[in-house]
């Protein structure tokens, strides 16, 4: 058995093998008996017939095509491991030429890239620095106050103010006609909520009880009602009462109506909402360090990613998405609708994330081979121990479920990160 390989655009090529002599004559043998235990002829019992009488009757093609069925497999496995083939996706199968002598097979494969790594060691990405400002910490102040907040009408004569409640009437006219769904009665709208259409909510500012207006918006051109995208409109629009937030004191008895741990008083909230926020912060600025740094190493590498592995990640992703969704009670047709999506421009709307995905892993995956980054047993049972630890599991059970191949994987892949990461900003 001998084989060629051809590598060819995007990281697909052409393995072609060839098998002679006793493997194919072997082959074609057991093909035979194969074959002629399924042919069953008048005045013969089946898997009776006479081998003379069956050589006449069983056409040469059809038992050297049950004899590639039986050698391709392994024929694709020793080319493979001859040129050190990594395939990624399903070999495609041609037969280029076949007689009683040798047959040809040519296997259109897509392999695993090449990776040429470019610069990966001091780059020039430097960390966001973290601060946690006092009007963040008494966002979260006042956010708790206005779950607790009375809403008080505004004296007589009193104007809609941003941040009010108007209470209104509103119907809406397209062309001087009334469109169905565009109106409401003793409707709360806070101003400044961004739940009407734009322009809407900042026109009834300055208005007061029992006024009435005509306020002129456009539609959005992505407005979920065709008839109405991209078109102008007129509201009549009549305020029945305006509300404010009275906020409550935040005081310490507030404070403990919160059920937070070790948290009572209103310095300790302060403390512990900057230590939370800052810790939400650090997250944040490592993560976008750390994709900043991926985008920029695999921007100085090479690689010629095939379409297939872009496809296999992008159908992850999309069951990934799909599974998420379901956890929370929807489908994915539902939210196709919604979105009014197809799943094609879902699956383009993956497809670039799914292939920076790969890049990524792929760059990874080049720098712990160029650094040696290897994984001892040591590293993989500490591993083992934190997952278990993580989903209260015995690390028995964690080995059953994840293979230590894995595990290796993983803390080689992060090892890569850090090293880039340690070195970046210098």
């Amino acid at each position: 058995m001998s084989s060629t390989w051809e590598l060819k655009e995007h990281s697909t090529g052409i393995l072609t093998t060839s098998v002679s002599g006793d493997v194919w004559k072997q082959a074609q043998e057991k093909a035979f008996k194969k074959v002629a235990s399924k042919v069953q002829l008048p005045g013969f019992r089946k898997g009776k017939v006479p081998a003379n009488v069956l050589k006449r009757s069983i056409q040469p093609q059809s038992v050297m095509y049950e004899a590639i069925d039986l050698i391709a497999g392994d024929a694709l496995k020793e080319g493979m491991e001859e040129h050190s083939l990594e395939v990624v996706g399903r070999p495609a199968l041609d037969i280029a030429s076949m007689d009683e002598e040798q047959v040809t097979l040519n296997f259109e494969l897509s392999v695993k890239p090449e990776v040429t790594l470019g610069e990966y060691k001091n780059l020039d990405v430097k960390k966001e620095a973290v601060t946690v400002s006092d009007d963040e910490i008494n966002g979260r102040i006042k956010a708790i106050q206005e779950r607790g907040a009375d809403f008080m009408i505004k004296e007589e004569g009193a104007l809609v103010e941003n941040g009010d409640t108007a209470v209104i009437d509103f119907e809406g006219f397209k062309d001087g006609v009334a469109f169905e769904g565009g109106a409401g009665n003793d409707y709360p709208l806070e101003i400044g909520s961004g739940s009407f259409i734009p322009g809407f909510e900042e026109q009834l500012i300055g208005m007061k009880a029992e006024e009435t207006k005509e306020i002129k918006v456009t539609f959005p051109e992505e407005y979920q009602a065709e008839e109405l995208a991209g078109q102008e409109a007129m509201f009549k629009v009549t305020v029945h009462e305006i509300k404010y937030k009275e906020l409550p004191e935040f005081n310490d008895e507030m404070v403990k109506e919160q059920n937070i741990e070790n948290v009572a008083t209103v310095d300790e909230f302060k403390e512990y909402t900057m230590n939370q926020l800052s810790a939400q912060k650090e997250r944040d600025a490592d993560n976008n360090f750390t994709n900043a740094l991926l985008s920029k190493v695999v921007e100085n590498a090479k690689m010629d990613i095939p379409q297939v592995m872009i496809d296999e990640e992008c159908d992850n992703m999309i069951n990934d998405f799909a599974n998420n969704l379901q956890s929370q009670g929807y489908s994915l047709d539902a939210y196709l609708k919604l979105t009014q999506m197809t799943s094609e421009s879902l699956r383009e709307h993956f497809s670039l994330d799914a292939k920076n995905k790969i890049a990524a892993r792929l760059v990874l995956e080049a720098i712990a081979k160029e650094e040696k980054l290897d994984v001892n047993d040591e590293e993989i049972d500490k591993e083992m121990e934190t997952i278990a630890t993580t989903y209260g599991m015995e690390v028995e059970q964690v080995k059953q479920i994840i293979s230590k191949d894995a595990v290796s994987y993983d803390l080689r892949m992060r090892k890569a990160l850090e090293l880039i990461k340690e070195t970046a900003g210098k």
